[in-house]
């Protein structure tokens, strides 16, 4: 009797043993993955870009980008301009990009669905908001704030009330969540008290304040150096009526199963073209970034705080 209870619960170890085994195959890996699968090796990166400015020559700004990555990663890079971030967050949940230039509540929204994983963080210079010139610091950060001619005769949060204000689309951190939930706090609802109007690209909303087609527009300080040449006077005739707290910097994005060395080698070769001259100048000329640090999803906790409130705003 002794020996056949010791050959039961053998069998029975035997039995949990394999059934652990067969669990663990179902477990998911960092990358998103179930441990098993085999890691995505890409043959060709596909990046995908939304225009943060001036939309018809943003796909012949990000070539030059995509001939610098060839050459560090030895393999075809392509580049895609979509209309909107929605476009390339579901590119990449369709595995038609690998990689997204992603603004943090676009991030955010990807990484949720399981999208996306953060790669690195935009590095900028700081600036100056009351002159809109660069400072020597790099940053991982930057503000937004609402944007205002000098001679509207609008001095403070109250006073946007029944106003028409220039935005971005309403996942964009700077041109929408940000300065939205600064002016809730001051009892201004945007989508109640004001007018929105959906712009493409901050630039947009600068020129339509200039222009008085709109009274105010949601940016980020200091976009007004993009159409300086256009308006030479725009420092002198604007200002901005608050700053918002700190955004993180724009993100890139990588698909999740991605295969971890692969993420490392574009990381490092995007790094290094930041860290060139003529990298730089590259990079500045798409989305103002001089440099990329690596980064975790942690740093984006912030966001996911204002995402929160905003989802208040107009109820």
């Amino acid at each position: 009797m002794l020996k056949k209870f010791a050959t039961l619960f053998l069998a029975l170890g035997v039995i949990a043993m394999v059934m652990a085994g067969c669990g663990k195959s179902d477990d998911k890996a960092k990358d998103g993955s179930k441990a098993g699968d085999k890691a995505f090796v890409p043959k060709e990166i596909r990046i995908g870009f939304v225009p943060s400015q001036n939309a018809e020559t943003l796909e012949a700004k990000a070539k030059p980008l995509a001939d610098l990555l060839e050459k560090e990663l030895d393999i075809p890079v392509k580049v895609t301009v979509t209309t909107d971030y929605n476009g390339v967050v579901e590119a990449m949940g369709s595995k038609q990009l690998e990689l997204g230039f992603l603004p943090p509540t676009d991030y955010v929204l990807a990484h949720e669905k399981g999208y996306a994983d953060v790669l690195l963080q935009a590095l900028r210079n700081g600036v100056d908001p009351e002159t809109g010139k660069a400072t020597d610091e790099l940053v991982d950060y930057y503000y937004s704030g609402v944007l205002v001619r000098n001679d509207s005769g609008i001095n403070s949060i109250a006073d946007l009330k029944g106003k028409k204000i220039g935005v971005q689309a309403p996942t964009s951190s700077a041109g929408y969540v940000w300065p939205a939930v600064e002016m809730k706090k001051e009892g201004v609802d945007i989508q109640k008290d004001m007018t929105p109007v959906q712009l493409q690209g901050h630039d947009k909303g600068v020129a339509g304040v200039m222009s008085k087609d709109i009274d105010a527009a949601a940016v980020f300080v200091d976009a007004r150096n993009i159409v300086e040449k256009e308006y030479p006077t725009i420092y002198k005739d604007t200002k901005y009526l608050f700053l918002t707290e700190k955004i993180p910097n724009d993100t890139i994005s990588v698909r999740p199963d991605m295969d971890q060395k692969w993420k490392d080698k574009i990381a490092d070769a995007f790094v290094k073209i930041g860290e060139d001259e003529k990298g730089k100048e590259i990079i500045k000329a798409i989305y103002s970034h001089v440099g990329y640090k690596k980064s975790q999803d942690s740093n984006f906790d912030v966001v996911r705080d204002y995402t929160e409130k905003f989802k208040k705003i107009g109820q």
